[in-house]
């Protein structure tokens, strides 16, 4: 049973896919409310994902809000109301080549992309995403540049992915991590062979704290909701971790609570105990 005995929290952090977008990457109109009704009362909102700034746009057009974001899994913070970068955690170049090394080694076959930012969502001065060529990406309607394996590498960014698409992203992980040593932070976000790297420490949790001492507001405070492994460390750090109903067992097993599926507006029903 949910614990509505819990106090009111003072921050509450949401990741955006199978989270509080619905199966159609909407957001419904009773989530929206929930959320604005937050707002409204001055409690801050937060979006804490592994996409990169450039795709939270459509999630600020359908909310009607443009909150402060923890992308691409803790290694940017993006002021989405001034579309400012306000902080990068990068792999440096040195690193990146490292663990390029190690995949291929670990994951023969693997290809490797990499996440850029430069001082805005869409700097025309960065390629942003940059992919090796033959690169399998994971979802529909990329938008990379592609360069050479050498190229991709050449140039800090907030994460490096590593794709092997016949392969589940659990199993990837499993192997890789034992080769990391203190290199990266290696998770994932969608279980399609997929998994990506950030600089050791960085997570939604290290983002979400440096968000949450902006507004003076302690990790005990914060509601956080998520779905995926990306999400454990957050849902970890904070007061009241939610796990949605369809989330994967890892996310499962660290919540403080579990709500209803992303189809069933199980955000806004945790919202709507408060607001």
């Amino acid at each position: 049973m949910p614990d509505t005995s819990r106090t009111k929290p003072r921050l509450v952090a949401s990741d955006v896919d199978g989270t509080l977008l619905d199966d159609h990457e909407k957001v419904t109109e009773r989530t929206r409310r929930a959320v604005i009704a937050m707002v409204k009362e001055g409690t801050p909102f937060v979006l804490s994902t592994g996409r990169p700034p450039r795709w939270i746009s459509p999630v600020v057009e359908q909310l009607g809000y443009a909150p402060m974001c923890v992308c691409a899994n803790g290694a940017v913070i993006y002021d989405s109301g001034t579309d400012r970068i306000l902080d990068a955690q990068t792999l440096s170049a040195e690193t990146l080549g490292q663990l390029a090394e190690i995949a291929y080694d670990v994951l023969p076959g693997c290809g490797l992309a990499a996440e850029r930012v430069g001082a805005t969502a869409h700097d025309a001065a960065t390629p942003q995403f940059v992919s090796s060529p033959g690169y399998e990406h994971a979802w529909l309607n990329p938008d990379n540049t592609e360069m050479s394996s050498e190229e991709v590498l050449d140039t800090p960014a907030v994460k490096l992915l590593i794709r092997l698409s016949h392969a589940s992203s659990g199993d990837m992980v499993a192997a890789l991590a034992p080769h990391m040593a203190g290199r990266a932070d290696v998770t994932f976000s969608t279980d399609n062979g997929l998994i990506e790297l950030s600089a050791p420490g960085v997570t939604k949790a290290s983002g979400l704290r440096i968000v949450a001492e902006r507004v003076n507001v302690a990790p005990a405070e914060i509601a956080a909701f998520g779905d995926m492994p990306n999400d454990v460390p957050m849902l970890e750090m904070v007061g009241l971790g939610v796990a949605m109903g369809n989330a994967h067992p890892a996310a499962l097993a660290v919540a403080d609570e579990v709500t209803a599926t992303n189809a069933e507006d199980g955000v806004a029903q945790v919202l709507e105990r408060w607001w």
